[in-house]
Parts: structure tokens; sequence; C-alpha cells
């Protein structure tokens, strides 16, 4: 789940880059402040729901062999919660994965009571299915890949970053910030390198990039895909990052092009998971989409920051 970037990426197909419109918008001021206060309710009600990015509690990475996984000082993975011994996950060298759980565990997998199972990750989940999860009381987890390494991606409901969520802090909603962008399409598509927060280094593929102008001066920005015919992802920081917002990154998404155009609405720009937590892998702005330019509108740095 990486963003993408560019700012100095020199296009070789002959496009003549045309000005951004200024900002257009046929609600009126009134409806469109409404709109950014619905979709940041929206945004909060995911955030702090109880298996939202709040309530992550563990990333245990998992060993070749036997793993054994429980809340007792003497497993080979600690969990915050849970039975002293839950059981044993053992990772084989093809990286396929076993669990059997200890009698009276009371755990199930994927809601079902169950003595052993195999566990399928996130990268390895077939269509719209999710990785295999094993719940025990208000805690579940599942197996994450980040470039072949395993991981528990844990959740409790009672997590204390969801029960003492301090809420999110906004610049002021200005429609200024809802910037119609011009869009220069690559074909084919621009591959491009996302790092991350835990040093991985993913390739993704860059379908165009958005072109704006903001104080006499043009930007650009570089979009991914996370699905085939999505919305467009942006990974960008800009000069408040590390200052009046979060430093790694802030994500913004945006509509598919319509006639040569893009609406980039920074008012929806919002802190990445990691700004919240420690326990989350996120990825970062790279170099083309770190913007010499302040954005003051979205989110602001979360108060009560790790």
């Amino acid at each position: 789940m990486w963003r993408n970037v560019l700012a100095g990426l020199i296009l070789g197909t002959g496009v003549t880059l045309v000005h951004a419109q200024s900002p257009q918008s046929s609600a009126t001021p009134e409806a469109y402040q409404h709109s950014i206060e619905q979709w940041r309710a929206a945004r909060v009600a995911r955030l702090t729901a109880p298996d939202g990015w709040l309530s992550l509690t563990g990333l245990e990475w998992l060993q070749e062999g036997s793993n054994k996984v429980g809340s007792a000082a003497d497993n080979d993975v600690v969990l915050q919660a849970g039975p002293a011994h839950l059981g044993v996950i053992n990772l084989d060298k093809s990286g396929q994965l076993h669990i059997t759980l200890a009698d009276g565990s009371g755990a199930t997998v994927d809601g079902k009571p169950a003595h052993e199972a195999t566990l399928v990750d996130d990268a390895h989940v077939s269509g719209d299915a999710s990785p295999t999860t094993v719940a025990f009381g208000t805690t579940n987890f599942y197996v994450i890949d980040r470039d072949g390494r395993k991981a528990l991606r844990v959740k409790d409901a009672k997590a204390s970053t969801r029960e003492h969520f301090l809420g999110i802090d906004y610049f002021p909603i200005d429609p200024s910030w809802r910037i119609v962008a011009d869009w220069v399409p690559f074909t084919p598509p621009h591959e491009l390198q996302m790092g991350s927060v835990i040093g991985t280094i993913d390739t993704v593929k860059v379908p165009g990039k958005a072109v704006f102008t903001r104080d006499g001066h043009t930007y650009e920005l570089l979009p991914y895909q996370e699905e085939p015919g999505g919305e467009l992802f942006f990974v960008l920081a800009d000069r408040t990052s590390g200052h009046e917002t979060y430093g790694a990154a802030r994500f913004l998404y945006a509509a598919l092009p319509e006639n040569g155009k893009v609406v980039l609405d920074f008012n929806k720009a919002y802190n990445p998971p990691c700004a919240f937590t420690s326990f989350a892998t996120c990825p970062l702005a790279p170099p083309e989409n770190r913007l010499d330019l302040r954005i003051a509108a979205g989110e602001k740095k979360y108060r009560g920051a790790h």
C-alpha cells in the first residue's frame, strides 16, 4: 500500500503542459464547508473503529521455524493481551504459515473455533478476500508480508491509542486549496520506487502526473493506483512537514482525471497510520513529491504522537 511521487521527472512524450485552472466548484461555500466536515467525520469514524488503525498494538516479525505466541514472557512473540500461551506459528522455508492453537486458548480462526489452520497473509489473498484472522477476547491478528518478511499485525479494540484518542487538528477549510490540476498521462506508465518506514522499497507504476500552479509557481505530483482502475493515490510532503504536519508524508486521494483535469483537494490531505502508531508500515513521500510549498490545508500533526 505505497504512494507515489514526482516533481523533477522529465516527460519525453512531447506533451505541452498547460497551467492548472483556478479552483472551481459548483457548490456554494456553505455546501463545500459541509462536505469537508462530513468527509472529516467519516475519516475519524474509520480511524477510531474497533478494528481501525488506532487499535494496533503490535507488529511482530516472525522467524523461520516455530514461533511460540502468547502474553507470557517466555514466548517468541509476546502479545500485550490474550492467553499466556496462545499457540505456535510455524513458518516454513517457502513462506507458508501454519498455526496450532493451545488447548483452552478460546481463539477462533476467521470467526470459527479451530485447533489448527493455515494462515494466508495479506499479500497472498485472492480477490476481495481478507488474510486469515486469529481472534481472542478483544484482540486479533493476521499476517502481513513485506518484501518476503512475515509479521503479525496485532489489533485490540481496547488499545490505549484508541481509548485515549485526542482527536485530529486541522487547518481551516480553505476552498482555494481545492485545485484543478492538469493531468499529463504517461504512456507507458513510469515506474517509481517507494520507500517505507520499515526500510522496504516497492516499485509502483505511475500513470501520469498532476501539474498545478500556486502563487505563480508550478508544481507536480505523481500518484499511483492501489487497484487497477482505482482512484489516484498521492503520498506527498511540503514545507509544513515535520513542523505543522506529520514529517514523513500525508496522503491524498483524487478521482480519475476527466477531460485532462484532476481535482486535488488538499483540504482532504490526511495523516498516514504511522502518525498515530508505531506499529504501521507506511510509505514515505519520495523526493519527487516533496514540494517547496506550504500546503496549509488538511490534517495537522497529531497531538498524541508516540
